[in-house]
């Protein structure tokens, strides 16, 4: 793609993102067609925000949810400042198209991880790791249908991301086994959902360094402050006007968010 197909392209899936509203698909002249161009259309949307970049979330960390939207691997997005909301906040439903949460892991980096050629390994990441934190993620996608438009245009889309629920931070993360960790989300003071960490890539941590290293493959790479969600502990559960969801970490606190 020329960068002016690129541009292109995120002026209108960043003004549907604004606007809270959807297409079908993207003009054939800037319609990505691999992965590549779809993150160089994402990565674009970087300079039309006027906002700061939060950190980054993954996307399809299960088999599920990868079957679910037609992709084989992972994929990542941007989280923006102005999308990140306080734990216990308020979010209008209607204009969301997917209608649903996800109860997440999420880090903090202390240190940069440069792009690099060698492979980042796990033990690595979690040393350059500051804070984890409890979080919701309520995706949206601004196409309609959106799983059947295939990974380059996920991509494009910042990997479905929207709105963020930054929830407390986890003390001596670090002794967790994060993996064995049960999640259960509340509905309504019903619990709706049930899951553990092991749902993100088997470990919260192994899908933070995928993301690691992914982001040092392509760039830009992770910075010290960035935060990352690492995908989803639950089946996506599906929300509405009116729903009080909070996702419960026994033993390690909750999080939550109101829909109106």
């Amino acid at each position: 793609m020329k960068q002016a197909s690129i541009d292109k392209a995120a002026d209108i899936l960043w003004r549907k993102r604004l606007a809270q509203a959807r297409l079908s698909a993207l003009p054939a002249e800037c319609k990505p067609a691999t992965l590549d161009e779809g993150y160089a259309v994402q990565a674009a949307m970087v300079g039309l925000a006027g906002q700061a970049m939060f950190g980054w979330k993954i996307a399809a960390t299960s088999a599920a949810g990868q079957k679910h939207i037609g992709v084989t691997e992972p994929l990542a997005g941007r989280l923006f400042k102005d999308f990140v909301l306080p734990d216990g906040a308020s979010l209008p439903a209607a204009p969301l198209q997917m209608l649903v949460v996800e109860a997440e892991f999420a880090f903090r980096m202390r240190d940069d991880l440069p792009q690099r050629a060698a492979t980042y390994d796990v033990d690595e990441v979690r040393a350059a790791v500051a804070d984890l934190y409890l979080a919701i993620e309520i995706p949206d996608a601004r196409f309609e249908p959106f799983d059947t438009i295939g990974p380059a245009q996920i991509a494009a889309d910042d990997a479905f991301a929207a709105w963020f629920v930054l929830g407390p931070k986890v003390t001596d993360w670090a002794t967790r086994d994060l993996p064995s960790q049960p999640v259960r989300v509340f509905k309504n003071g019903v619990v709706a959902a049930e899951g553990t960490g092991a749902n993100a890539l088997g470990d919260p941590s192994v899908a933070l360094t995928w993301l690691a290293n992914e982001r040092a493959k392509r760039g830009p790479a992770l910075k010290a402050g960035d935060v990352i969600t690492t995908g989803t502990c639950i089946t996506p559960l599906t929300i509405a006007a009116g729903d009080a969801i909070v996702a419960e970490f026994p033993g390690l606190g909750r999080v939550s968010v109101n829909l109106t």
